[in-house]
């Protein structure tokens, strides 16, 4: 219920701008959810605009896919029924009757960027990268925007990392950068939880196995489209642990934004709709503080980027 309440009073603050060459020109914030009586499964809706409640697609429309990800593949023409169904303002769903899943469950990749924030790599003293450091996880490793972090006992260094996520919204390969943006579905919010000991001591100093733990990459509230952001590239992007400010950023720290990033990743495989991109970390991190500061059991974490929302994981 807090996690509902939070959502409505950063729904009151999001604005809407216009920006073109995008893959849907319409301003709309598009959601994964469940109904708490677990009636009907996973559906895909569109938000009411001041927290209202939620479009419920597949109920305006039998048939629109329950998935987000069947949805994206359907193109512009599930674009189109989402613009459809929010001006009807029909088959609303109060916020209270539905629990928000990950914006994307099941993508074919998730797709991470490291050291791609200049005040990040200032805080470790190391240089700034001339190329994208690409690594991933595993998609077993999405949760929702108010689940549980799992602590695993095979760790005892586990990490924050509040990120701007992005989803893909149609497929590509070697996509030019003045063109990558109208590849993009939309934005959201996400933690990648890293398990420092693993990421940095075990398995060769490879970077997976420590960042791709069940419940290592909570996602969400919504896939918020580039139409309904101002300016992406210059959005306030914090992390909270109990409260306490640990990350406070801008995003026009990254060093590669969303077009490079497409670009230079569609080089070497294929991108498809529902492919998630996690963007990169600002400072504040817990491994680098002095003495390190690690996740422990009961711990709210809390990501925030402004005019996108927030998402709020208990560790457990």
């Amino acid at each position: 219920m807090r996690f509902q309440l939070s959502l409505r009073r950063l729904n009151a603050v999001f604005s809407a701008g216009t920006v073109r060459g995008t893959a849907s020109s319409a301003a709309m914030r598009l959601v994964q959810f469940c109904h708490r009586g677990g009636e009907g499964g996973v559906r895909v809706g569109v938000e009411q605009a001041e927290g209202q409640g939620v479009i419920d697609l597949k109920a305006f429309d039998p048939s629109m896919p329950s998935t987000m990800r069947q949805f994206l593949e359907m193109g512009q023409e599930g674009m189109d029924c989402a613009k459809r169904a929010l001006s009807s303002g029909q088959h609303m769903v109060a916020w209270s009757d539905i629990r928000l899943l990950s914006p994307v469950t099941g993508p074919e990749k998730v797709v991470c960027v490291g050291m791609n924030y200049k005040d990040h790599c200032l805080e470790q003293n190391a240089p700034i990268p001339e190329e994208p450091i690409i690594f991933s996880k595993f998609p077993s490793s999405i949760t929702g925007p108010s689940d549980d972090i799992l602590l695993p006992e095979e760790s005892q260094e586990v990490d924050w990392e509040v990120e701007l996520a992005f989803v893909i919204g149609r497929k590509g390969k070697h996509i030019k950068e003045d063109e990558a943006l109208s590849y993009v579905a939309g934005f959201t919010v996400a933690n990648d939880v890293s398990a420092r000991d693993w990421q940095m001591k075990r398995n060769g100093k490879q970077w997976l196995l420590g960042k791709t733990f069940d419940t290592f990459c909570p996602l969400g509230p919504a896939l918020v489209s580039t139409a309904a952001l101002k300016d992406v590239h210059n959005l306030g992007i914090r992390c909270l642990v109990n409260g306490a400010t640990v990350q406070d950023s801008n995003t026009n720290q990254m060093i590669f934004r969303t077009e490079k990033l497409i670009a230079w990743v569609s080089q070497f495989v294929t991108l498809c709709p529902g492919d998630v991109f996690l963007t990169g970390t600002p400072p504040g991190v817990g491994v680098f503080r002095n003495p390190p500061v690690y996740l422990k059991r009961g711990d709210v974490v809390e990501c925030q980027i402004d005019e996108i929302g927030s998402i709020r994981n208990t560790v457990m």
